[in-house]
């Protein structure tokens, strides 16, 4: 896993535009510019990665941010 996220790392820096779906919350919150939130199939939250991952407003997403980050401890 490690050397895709490596590689999707190299392609952001170089400039390249992405749509990249993960649940490594980490690797989002350095690399995106955008994040969108989904929830059955729909966008329920979009923002920078400081909006989501430090002011979410939606409650399932809280719950899944809260969760990432005891995961990445």
């Amino acid at each position: 896993m490690s050397e895709v996220l490596s590689i999707i790392r190299s392609q952001a820096e170089e400039g390249r535009t992405m749509l990249v779906v993960t649940h490594e919350m980490r690797f989002a919150r350095q690399l995106a510019h955008r994040i969108h939130f989904f929830l059955d199939g729909q966008i329920v939250e979009s923002g920078t990665p400081d909006e989501i991952f430090e002011a979410p407003h939606y409650a399932r997403l809280k719950e899944f941010v809260s969760a990432a980050g005891r995961n990445d401890a």
